[in-house]
């Protein structure tokens, strides 16, 4: 399976994941057999709410599931269209939400959890992982 964990920079499966989606400034795809993984550079982090468009960085990515910390309805809209499964991390790293995709202990995201916006009106989905 492979999975797609927005990151805050690429520290392999160290990487801090990002708070939300949209804004992330990279992806890491993580191939969950192997434990291979890759960062993408977000080109279009630096736009307004609800202008970002994080999933033209991963056009042509062939991905399984998608684990935020936050994501915006609309880009949920796209992902579940495309059955790509949307699960919230509440993990610091990308190997810490492996390990724990891996456990089964993901919750996946549900419509009422999708934010609102950046920082304001937020669903339970929150606005980044829980650092333990």
């Amino acid at each position: 399976m492979k999975i797609c964990i927005p990151i805050d920079q690429d520290k392999g499966l160290q990487s801090p994941v990002c708070a939300h989606f949209g804004s992330a400034p990279a992806f890491m795809i993580v191939d969950t057999d192997s434990g291979d993984c890759r960062a993408i550079n977000n080109i279009n982090q630096h736009r307004g709410h609800g202008m970002c468009e994080p999933l033209v960085a991963l056009q042509g990515e062939q991905i399984d599931g998608m684990v935020v910390g936050g994501i915006g309805m609309g880009a949920l809209n796209k992902l579940n269209a495309a059955a790509v499964q949307v699960y919230i991390s509440q993990y610091a790293t990308v190997g810490e939400t492996l390990n724990a995709l891996k456990a089964g202990t993901l919750q996946l995201m549900q419509p009422g959890m999708a934010c609102a916006g950046h920082g304001h009106g937020q669903g339970q989905g929150g606005h980044g992982p829980v650092r333990p």
